[in-house]
């Protein structure tokens, strides 16, 4: 065995949760802490890890507490959006005053709420020498790392390279205020959850050991909606659930985003990337799919295709709760039921391998020059759906641009 790399979390919501979940299946790591502005969250997160038996995990008064404890060797950064910059110029103060030191820092996507931010972040973050790793989970979902793998080695090798990638992320909608706030998130769904479908769509497309680069975005097409929470009994139920500050009647985001993104290969050829994502799909629950198609050869993929389903009578009387899948809408019918979901979203295989390069066993798979990418062709999708048009990459004015669902006057 290897030297075990001692993990703090910053945030202790739903994400962490997940993570610490993941850590069941990690064997280079320990999760040891967790700082969040309420005390109470970070304490239900070590308890999690503590009873997972996956570190001896306490709660810290403060980041730079964490910073400055030698057992926290590197941090992974799940706090929210709007939080984003100050909780990274906190690790760098720690650092830059010498109450610490770190081996490496890990963040939840997207890396920030625009382009400006995103830059920011990588440029602090380096300024430090940090080693830095992207966390996008469903690059690492053992179904797509399998059908890649398999379709590049069999279908591309034989009859050339696919051409189209498709995917899909959908649920019923966030767990939290902040998340439907523009203003706090930096837009909706396109800004929540399109940062992994984009990136899913080009690493679909990318031959394996090959980087990201050898397949280059070169136009977008973006289109947002709100199909469902702006409606006026809705958006009374959102309100009454979420909390004032949440009122779709007047500062709603967008709960529908699809993107096409054309892209350049290294070898010359123009292939194409589609991607849908939603907080309007009313389903069993969470549904990730993605899709790759060659000239003789395609791959399929939905999280919902278990192979495990329940059956509850109306008789069967019960809480609601998310016991089956993530954002379960449903307690009684035909249900599917997703074991294991830090395994089958990919989380513990992208903590296994984050792990292991900050320790120095593995080159980082995704780094913060990806996140800014993401946060790029993101900007480039909400200016696209405003201005009604498909961009080219780069766009000049980018970056001191912010989408209209982010300053409030997004009117669907």
């Amino acid at each position: 065995m290897t030297k075990r790399l001692g993990i703090g979390f910053v945030g202790g919501g739903f994400i962490t949760r997940f993570h610490v979940q993941s850590f069941v299946g990690v064997r280079d790591a320990d999760v040891l802490g967790c700082w969040s502005p309420k005390r109470e969250s970070a304490e239900r997160v070590a308890k999690l890890a503590r009873d997972l038996d996956v570190g001896a995990c306490k709660a810290y008064g403060s980041i730079t507490e964490m910073v400055a404890d030698p057992a926290i060797e590197a941090l992974w950064i799940c706090g929210p959006n709007h939080a984003r910059i100050e909780n990274i110029e906190e690790i760098v103060s720690a650092i830059e005053s010498g109450k610490g030191t770190l081996k490496g820092i890990a963040c939840e996507k997207p890396l920030a709420r625009n382009l400006e931010e995103a830059l920011e972040v990588r440029e602090l973050v380096e300024r430090v020498g940090l080693k830095h790793g992207y966390l996008e989970d469903q690059l690492f979902t053992p179904h797509v790392e399998t059908g890649r793998a398999l379709l590049w080695a069999r279908g591309a090798a034989t009859t050339g390279r696919p051409y189209l990638a498709r995917a899909a992320e959908e649920h019923s909608g966030p767990h939290t205020p902040w998340f439907w706030q523009g203003a706090l998130q930096g837009g909706g769904v396109l800004n929540d959850m399109m940062c992994h479908s984009a990136l899913l769509v080009r690493h679909l497309l990318t031959r394996p050991g090959e980087p990201l680069s050898s397949v280059r975005p070169v136009k977008v097409t973006g289109k947002i909606a709100s199909l469902k929470w702006s409606r006026p009994n809705y958006a009374k139920q959102l309100r009454e659930t979420m909390g004032k500050e949440v009122d779709y009647t007047r500062s709603p985001s967008e709960d529908f985003a699809g993107l096409t993104i054309e892209f350049e290969t290294s070898d010359g050829a123009r292939v194409l990337g589609e991607a849908t994502t939603s907080w309007s799909y009313v389903g069993p629950g969470l549904r990730l799919s993605a899709e790759l198609l060659g000239p003789e050869y395609s791959m399929q993929w939905s999280s919902l295709d278990s192979g495990l389903r329940l059956f509850f009578s109306r008789a069967v009387q019960g809480p609601e709760g998310e016991d089956l899948v993530e954002k379960q809408n449903a307690e009684t019918g035909m249900m599917p039921v997703v074991p294991s979901e830090a395994v089958v979203y990919g989380y513990e295989a992208e903590n296994r391998h984050f792990a292991r390069a900050f320790l120095g066993l593995e080159e980082p798979r995704l780094t913060f020059d990806d996140g800014v990418g993401v946060v790029e062709v993101l900007m480039t999708a909400y200016k696209s759906a405003e201005e009604e048009r498909t961009l080219t990459l780069p766009v000049s004015d980018l970056k001191s641009f912010k989408p209209a669902v982010a300053r409030g006057t997004w009117r669907p």
